[in-house]
């Protein structure tokens, strides 16, 4: 035990002392005691209440970690799609460009060949018109020869010719 001055008796201090002065010393002690006690009590439920607040605050900070943990698989899955998409979309492009070179190569084959077509028959057209101006002189001849440029069948023949000629 100790005494009121926080020094620790001996026993035989302690049996050379009164009755009264120890009663007093113990009852000294023992309300030192109860309020230490409370204020261990007083601590106690500090921390506890302390404990309680950091455990909530951990429960909400594993609730946000799982919550973020979600939205970043989210958006993983996101990436790889728009990833997958992005290369589909390219390979698209690859074959449009083939596609439109091929494309531009026939065309221009088929314009050229058309080109090609188109002067051999205008090549055509201008053997027709040599050949029907020819024709037509031919034709004026002869009716000059029967004698009557006036007749009734030149002036038909004559018509004919110009219809085949336009």
């Amino acid at each position: 035990m100790e005494a009121a001055g926080g020094s620790r008796l001996s026993d035989e201090e302690l049996l050379l002392r009164r009755k009264e002065d120890l009663i007093q010393m113990l009852r000294s002690l023992e309300n030192r005691n109860v309020d230490l006690m409370l204020e261990q009590g007083n601590l106690m439920k500090d921390v506890n209440r302390s404990l309680q607040v950091h455990l909530h605050e951990i429960r909400s900070l594993k609730e946000v970690n799982q919550r973020l943990q979600e939205d970043n698989q989210e958006l993983r899955e996101l990436c790889c799609f728009l990833d997958d998409d992005r290369q589909k979309g390219r390979k698209m492009c690859r074959e449009w460009q083939r596609f439109g070179r091929y494309t531009a190569g026939v065309l221009w084959r088929d314009v050229g060949l058309y080109q090609q077509k188109l002067t051999e028959l205008e090549a055509g057209q201008e053997a027709l018109r040599a050949e029907n101006a020819e024709l037509k002189e031919i034709v004026l001849m002869l009716d000059e020869e029967r004698g009557g440029a006036g007749s009734r069948s030149s002036i038909d023949s004559q018509s004919s010719l110009s219809v085949v000629l336009v």
